[in-house]
């Protein structure tokens, strides 16, 4: 298995940046497909973006698409996701989270990642 911990999160005002960090141990990160996701205080997780095992391919949600960029480092275990022109609907806790996904294909549900970090907290004031 593989264990997450996530980083950088923090608090941010509107149209500012924030770089998020996912670093792994345990089995081979290029192993698996990688996915963020976000809760806000009493809303359901949604997906934010994911990416393909070699990060060939990278999806996003329709609501950060554009803003927001999701990447790896195979060689330092890490996955990363860049968040610029950040708004305050982005607030909430983001998880990263791992995933065997289908050749070509990606997971967008958090029941389909087998593995969880902790969460690290964004806000972004107005």
């Amino acid at each position: 298995q593989v264990q997450l911990v996530e980083s950088g999160g923090g608090l941010v005002q509107a149209g500012g940046s924030l770089r998020l960090a996912c670093a792994a141990s345990g089995r081979t990160f290029s192993t698996y497909g990688m996915g963020w996701f976000r809760q806000a205080p009493g809303k359901e997780r949604e997906f934010v973006a994911a990416i393909s095992r070699f990060g060939g391919n990278a999806y996003y949600a329709d609501s950060v698409k554009g803003r927001f960029t999701i990447s790896r480092d195979n060689a330092k275990n890490t996955l990363y996701l860049q968040m610029n022109s950040l708004k305050p609907e982005d607030t909430a806790v983001y998880y990263c989270a791992a995933g065997n996904f289908p050749s070509g294909r990606y997971y967008d549900t958090p029941d389909k990642y087998l593995y969880w970090g902790q969460g690290t907290q964004v806000t972004v004031s107005s």
